[in-house]
């Protein structure tokens, strides 16, 4: 697959409807896109792995334990504690060739699992730290992909939410704790964390990458462009961060202010 093909098939998974939204291809499709010469069949591999272990599991265990059982048991799926903050950590391919990395990474192969297998689990956009939501017979509890897929329990959701900046009154809200994401969202975490981390480093060609894929993947969104122009002026290429910013402000009229402020900052350099 070349970066024009996966392109393709990211603005294909842009257009499809939330619940039908293919998590692990788009996925593939953005490490493709990131660096085409790999081979993302260990991916695909890994993925189909995973449906036939949980499979086999939940014949005799219950959701939580054959699901936690499956990815860091038998798969040995697990987080990066050492290198965190490597490159790799959020690259869905090499997450499956090392069986490691970030917990919004890790838990793209426990969504793509449970929802072949008919569970019932989406993931969670908590503070600092992605975790997975899984509904059972006593109610939904949280799973963290990261920590080999363990219950957290509620207290210590609040108190994880109390460490990230939470105000108590929203940190004892169990129910805004757990509020599930779409698959989309998940995916969308996952290259803004590149894109965070990219722009941080001053990587303004990797910067660019991720902020495109967000763009292909939520086509109704603005904010994405404004990141494609800001890693284009990085790079010197003011002509395409004109553009960009150009985009933004045709999605959304609300994006207007903001994208002209920048735009006349960069016509600016061009004079």
């Amino acid at each position: 697959m070349t970066r024009e093909e996966a392109e393709g098939c990211l603005l294909d998974a842009g257009g499809a409807e939330d619940g039908l939204f293919p998590l692990l291809e788009a996925a593939v499709a953005c490490a493709v896109h990131e660096d085409p010469t790999r081979d993302p069949q260990v991916a695909h591999d890994l993925g189909r792995t995973a449906v036939e272990r949980l499979a086999r599991r939940l014949e005799r265990e219950t959701p939580e334990e054959a699901l936690a059982e499956a990815m860091a048991g038998d798969l040995r799926l697990s987080g990066d504690l050492f290198t965190y903050e490597d490159p790799e950590n959020a690259d869905i391919i090499s997450v499956a060739e090392r069986r490691k990395g970030l917990p919004v990474a890790l838990g793209l192969f426990y969504l793509h699992a449970g929802r072949k297998c008919g569970l019932n689990v989406q993931g969670v956009d908590f503070p600092g730290h992605f975790l997975l939501r899984i509904e059972t017979d006593e109610g939904p509890l949280a799973l963290d992909p990261f920590s080999e897929g363990r219950v957290v329990l509620p207290s210590e959701l609040t108190r994880r939410a109390l460490h990230a900046g939470l105000t108590p009154n929203v940190a004892d809200r169990l129910d805004r704790l757990m509020a599930p994401v779409t698959d989309r969202a998940v995916l969308i975490r996952l290259q803004n964390n590149i894109f965070a981390r990219a722009s941080a480093a001053r990587d303004y060609p990797r910067a660019e990458r991720a902020a495109l894929r967000r763009a292909l993947l939520d086509p109704k969104d603005h904010r994405p462009w404004l990141d494609v122009a800001a890693a284009r002026e990085g790079q010197g290429a003011l002509a395409g961060a004109l553009e960009a910013l150009a985009r933004a402000t045709a999605l959304d009229g609300g994006a207007a202010l903001a994208a002209r402020v920048q735009r006349e900052r960069v016509r600016l350099r061009l004079n």
